[in-house]
């Protein structure tokens, strides 16, 4: 299975044997739910699943577009949209109005770069043990939560010192 490689500024990827878990479970869960297996929703999914970088559509529309020239971004979104409705998919953000998603739905948490946009996955046993606050119980049932941190990652302050006001 061939995996796209044409991320915008990281080019990491998850590791094969998790995106074929990943596929496997899209499979199953459109065949449950009546859902087409086309062509496109699947190096649409698997554009997202191999990825680490939690893309916007946008970056999923122009990392799909070597395999599927004729793709219009309306397809991306709409699928991307029919994937998270499915359950396979969640959303962050938005950050500067897009919204950016991803396929890793263990628990976890997100380190975000407030320079250069970098988001990444963590996981924490100290912040897995915070309680949920009563007061955000007012609002309904809470039924998860993760925490978003945000700060300057190494390679802006690398690039710029730490000194440079970050872009919030």
């Amino acid at each position: 299975m061939r995996i796209l490689r044409n991320w915008e500024k990281h080019p990491r990827m998850v590791d094969d044997l998790e995106v074929r878990r990943r596929l496997e479970r899209f499979q199953s869960v459109a065949r449950e739910a009546g859902v087409k297996l086309t062509h496109q929703r699947l190096v649409i999914f698997r554009a997202v699943a191999g990825s680490v970088e939690h893309p916007t559509a946008e970056t999923v529309y122009n990392a799909v577009r070597p395999e599927m020239p004729t793709v219009s971004l309306d397809t991306v979104y709409r699928t991307l949209w029919l994937l998270t409705d499915l359950g396979l998919l969640t959303t962050l953000g938005p950050r500067q109005g897009s919204v950016r998603f991803e396929a890793n739905l263990e628990k976890h948490h997100h380190y975000l770069c407030v320079r250069c946009g970098a988001l990444r996955d963590f996981d924490s046993a100290e912040l897995d043990a915070l309680p949920i606050p009563s007061a955000a119980s007012r609002f309904g049932r809470v039924v998860s939560s993760h925490v978003e941190v945000r700060g300057i990652c190494a390679a802006c302050m690398q690039a710029g010192g730490e000194s440079r006001r970050p872009e919030a």
